[in-house]
């Protein structure tokens, strides 16, 4: 690790702690050459392989744009877009791995919105799952209502 204030190619850890969500290091240093402290962050790395072949890094942000756009215009606040995205890393790393396909992170995402607002997952669901008929989103939204119903049950007729 360099000094960042000297350029030093060496430093001595002084204290080590993780983070309180558990997922990062955060190591107070010395720099031996000029003596001053800095504070460094390690979190593992976690890759996501697209469809293309490519690789990239793992980015929340991502996540935050892609439900955001399902989530316009329907009652979700900023922080639950923030929780469910922290849900979907928490999910991914769970898994141990360090390369994950798009599609897993895909799949990571669909449970939580469902749970968070059915419109928006059913707009997710749609472009992620590539709807091509009025059939996908009827079955969609068939296995939606067949959550809500209790088994055996019917709802009942309404009266008015």
């Amino acid at each position: 690790m360099h000094c960042p204030f000297c350029r030093h190619t060496d430093s001595r850890v002084m204290d080590s702690r993780a983070s309180e969500d558990g997922t990062s290091i955060r190591r107070r240093r010395q720099c031996p050459e000029c003596g001053r402290r800095f504070t460094t962050v390690e979190t593992a790395s976690l890759s996501v392989v697209k469809r293309s072949g490519a690789t990239e890094p793992f980015s929340r942000e991502k996540v935050l744009v892609g439900v955001g756009k399902a989530c316009q215009g329907r009652p979700v606040s900023e922080d639950d877009l923030a929780r469910l995205a922290q849900r979907v890393e928490e999910t991914i790393r769970s898994q141990g791995s360090a390369e994950i396909d798009a599609h897993e992170v895909g799949l990571a995402v669909l449970a939580p919105l469902r749970e968070l607002d059915e419109v928006a997952y059913l707009r997710f669901a749609s472009v992620y799952q590539a709807f091509e008929s009025l059939e996908d989103f009827e079955s969609a939204i068939t296995l939606l209502r067949a959550e809500h119903t209790p088994t055996g049950t019917e709802p009942a007729a309404r009266t008015t």
